[in-house]
């Protein structure tokens, strides 16, 4: 039977048409960033009709035409397409297609397109700056050269491009025949997992990559870290300190290496100790991390010197290495807590009542479902220290101690003699590890954070 409380008034919208105001303020909005942008256009036009043409500023004979011929044709490409797209559309879905949609979507692309080309435009220059050997980022510009983008300067001469700036990092290297086979065996480690990331997007995982990847990054590892240890000072007899490269980014590797591992041991255990003990100071430990992550780290720069001059560790990599892993460990701690504080605490139960101790649980159990964040810990410490250079130049000293940052600091600090060929070589070539070990550790993730700790 059904009594009055079970009957639901049917609930009513009732539309409510927009006020002139709100109806007007996208319109309002849009002229607004259109005058802004014709100002700044303006603007820019005026201070540049006084000046020469230089690096900075490109003056081209004719310039504004070949600018709005391109916009003629790309407008028309655009629409073209977006017509074609609307056909298409009706025809495969068989319900009308709003050409304004289609071209929504298409201008959409478009600025995609242009946001990418612009954030990848500094790497491609860099690149092209490593080939030049007239060794100068100013000899870029040619206003002798046929096409827009060769006056202007944002493609240069590929006439003149070599590999001679390359060759002068290598300039005196001795490397035996061991180390040379150890480094192709670690270039093509990086090659396997470059195409296993490749296949694995284009085929959206349908393939098992997996155990290839982890046998190429074990493989990677394992040879990056022999050339690491038996590479010396001796074997550079270069003249310049350009030919000191390869020493450089040994020394780099060395330490961003150690420097997380010791981030991965000490925030680790930090960490779960946060996240599953409980005692006394644990909540005011957790709030000085906090505390001490709201200074910059060159607050702490004459504290740090001295520190090392006390211990005896100034221009040491030990010292670096210490200095390095002690600021990894505040933030690193933060985020492996969270982690474990995440994982089933019923894992850790069932193995403390099958007699394991907690240390052996932390080491048989909560490790192994860590893996993604032991990666995440290693890396962000691994990259974090081999870009830093404030740190590095303080407590080291002499070219054999010198990482990659000092070294190409270096290239860039005489007045007339910039080497900016040589650094951007160097900068090429020394960002491929970074390059290698993304591509190593990024399987590890993807997955569940419990996966294969439940036994089915």
């Amino acid at each position: 039977m059904t009594t009055q409380r079970d009957v639901q008034a049917p609930e009513v919208y009732v539309h409510r048409e927009a006020g002139p105001l709100r109806r007007a303020a996208p319109w309002l909005v849009t002229a607004i960033v259109v005058i802004a942008f014709g100002a700044l256009i303006y603007l820019l036009a005026r201070d540049m009709a006084g000046r020469p043409p230089s690096l900075t500023i490109y003056r081209v004979k004719n310039g504004w035409a070949y600018f709005l011929g391109f916009v003629a044709v790309a407008s028309g490409v655009l629409a073209l397409t977006s017509l074609l797209g609307q056909k298409l559309g009706e025809r495969r879905s068989g319900k009308r297609v709003r050409y304004l949609a289609v071209l929504g979507d298409q201008l959409t692309h478009l600025f995609l397109i242009l946001v990418v080309l612009v954030a990848l435009y500094p790497l491609f220059f860099v690149v092209l700056a490593a080939f030049d050997p007239r060794n100068s980022l100013y000899a870029f510009p040619n206003f002798q050269l046929p096409t827009v983008l060769g006056r202007s300067g944002i493609l240069p001469s590929f006439s003149a491009l070599s590999a001679e700036n390359f060759a002068k990092l290598f300039d005196g290297v001795n490397i035996p025949g061991w180390e040379i086979a150890l480094a192709v065996l670690a270039g093509a480690a990086t090659t396997v997992l470059i195409f296993t990331a490749v296949v694995r997007r284009v085929r959206k995982a349908s393939e098992d990559t997996t155990p290839v990847q982890r046998w190429a990054t074990r493989l990677l590892v394992a040879a990056l870290a022999v050339l690491v240890i038996f590479i010396g000072p001796a074997q550079f007899t270069g003249a310049g300190t350009e030919s000191k490269f390869l020493l450089s980014v040994r020394n780099t590797l060395l330490v961003s290496g150690l420097t997380g591992v010791l981030a991965i041991v000490l925030s680790t255990t930090a960490g779960y100790a946060m996240a599953r003990l409980r005692f006394p100071g644990r909540f005011q430990t957790l709030l000085f991390f906090i505390f001490v992550q709201m200074f910059p780290v060159f607050l702490g720069l004459v504290a740090v010197y001295a520190l090392m001059y006390g211990l005896g560790l100034l221009n040491s990599f030990t010292g670096l290495i210490l200095a390095y892993s002690g600021g990894a460990i505040a933030f690193n701690t933060w985020i492996y807590k969270g982690y474990v504080e995440s994982l089933p605490e019923s894992l850790e139960e069932a193995a403390l009542v099958d007699g394991a101790t907690r240390w052996t649980a932390f080491i048989r159990v909560v490790l192994p479902l860590s893996g993604s964040m032991l990666a995440f810990i290693f890396l962000n410490q691994f990259i974090g220290t081999y870009a830093e250079f404030i740190l590095a130049n303080l407590l080291l000293t002499g070219v054999e101690q010198w990482t990659v940052g000092l070294l190409l600091k270096n290239f860039t600090s005489g007045q007339f003699n910039t080497k900016w060929g040589i650094f951007a070589a160097a900068a090429t070539l020394g960002s491929l590890p970074i390059v290698a070990l993304f591509y190593g550790f990024q399987s590890y993730f993807v997955g569940g954070t419990t996966a294969g700790g439940v036994k089915e």
